[in-house]
């Protein structure tokens, strides 16, 4: 059933022009919880209308289509700052960013600036800055899972 609901939310967010970044479905078979991630395609930041018109045509589909119980609960939201970044077409969106990279290929989780990616589709190596062991460079498809890492800078600038 996940496969399927899935697929049904990216229809529904294909047609108004917002991208799936993450989809969980739990909860009880009662009361099914489905978190939904979404982001814009133009690059702008998600707005709360945005949430609400994603939220409004998802809850449409999934209750035409009698897919959850009617107890669901949609949480609908922005990916949030430390979104997960997947596809060459999000590493070059975030070049000059921080993220926390997982890697076989780099001995665990490092903590690193995006550079740049290189390669031909399907091939793509993500180039990485970090402040003490230098670049890095690791391809996509060794990357087990990277987030944008968010840094808080308690000191108030001048």
């Amino acid at each position: 059933m996940k496969p399927a609901l899935e697929a049904i939310v990216v229809e529904e967010l294909d047609a108004l022009d917002y991208d799936l970044v993450e989809f969980h479905k739990g909860g009880s078979r009662d009361r099914p919880v489905i978190e939904v991630r979404i982001d814009r395609r133009d690059g702008e930041a998600i707005t709360v209308a945005d949430c609400a018109r994603a939220s409004r045509a998802v809850e449409a589909r999934l209750e035409a289509d009698k897919l959850v119980s009617e107890r669901y609960v949609l949480q609908l939201s922005s990916p949030g700052v430390e979104r997960p970044v997947r596809t060459a077409a999000e590493w070059r969106r975030f070049i000059g960013i921080l993220a926390s990279v997982n890697s076989p290929a780099l001995d665990g989780r490092v903590e690193a600036e995006i550079v740049r990616v290189e390669g031909d589709e399907g091939s793509e190596v993500i180039v990485l800055e970090h402040p003490k062991r230098g670049e890095l460079r690791v391809a996509l498809s060794d990357v087990t899972d990277a987030r944008l890492a968010f840094r808080w800078n308690p000191k108030a600038e001048d």
